[in-house]
């Protein structure tokens, strides 16, 4: 589960922000304005920052530059302007990206994996208890190894990379076998099988994350459908 720090002025948009990462494995601490972020900064470590820059006495872009003289924690700056010069200004006080609200959720939370999987240095993705970690080759859930071909370590691969979005039959044929290649969809629905079986077996749910998506293809989410 990752840390993250929500930094805003306006109670109602941490309380969204907050309730739409719940499911997605966040655990989500509100700062209402930048000294209670500092104060938080300082007691706790974080794996991400949420960061509004509209607020008053201290606005994002001091407490940025503060946040970097203490911490190397990913940065995202949300806020409603959308000119370029702010973008710019943000990214050089040490920003690791940038959104404008109103902001569409999916493309947020894509961001934010996005910045998590490029600072993780064993290149590994963890999900209760289930990790694929593509520089060692592995892929394990609590602890134990499940055994997998390349092609099944690949295809499972893109989809625990790029949760909740929905992978074609013919993108993963052109992601794994190539462009070339005459593979048909009925070789992917197979893998699928195979992938599902190993890792059920394991004792992982994985009915409740690895989704099928009825005449499109296969989507990954994190958290479990209710």
């Amino acid at each position: 589960m990752n840390k993250a720090l929500l930094v805003d002025d306006e109670k109602r948009m941490l309380d969204l922000l907050a309730l739409y990462l719940k499911p997605y494995n966040y655990e989500c601490t509100k700062a209402l304005g930048a000294d209670e972020a500092l104060l938080f900064l300082e007691e706790e470590l974080f794996d991400i920052v949420l960061l509004d820059i509209m607020m008053p006495e201290m606005d994002g872009w001091d407490l940025c530059k503060q946040i970097r003289q203490i911490s190397d924690v990913p940065i995202i700056m949300v806020t409603a302007r959308e000119q370029k010069e702010d973008i710019v200004r943000g990214l050089k006080l040490g920003a690791d990206d940038y959104i404008t609200k109103p902001f569409n959720e999916d493309e947020l939370l894509a961001r934010m994996e996005a910045l998590l999987r490029r600072r993780s240095p064993t290149g590994s993705i963890e999900i209760n208890g289930l990790i694929w970690n593509e520089t060692q080759h592995e892929f394990s859930y609590q602890n134990k190894p499940i055994r997998l071909t390349p092609k099944e370590f690949a295809m499972i691969g893109y989809l625990i990379k790029n949760p909740n979005q929905v992978f074609e039959r013919e993108q993963l044929i052109d992601l794994i076998w190539g462009f070339e290649s005459e593979t048909g969809g009925r070789t992917v629905d197979s893998h699928v099988r195979n992938i599902r079986e190993k890792i059920r077996q394991a004792g992982f749910p994985i009915d409740e994350h690895f989704i099928t998506v009825w005449g499109l293809g296969y989507k990954w989410i994190n958290a479990p459908i209710n």
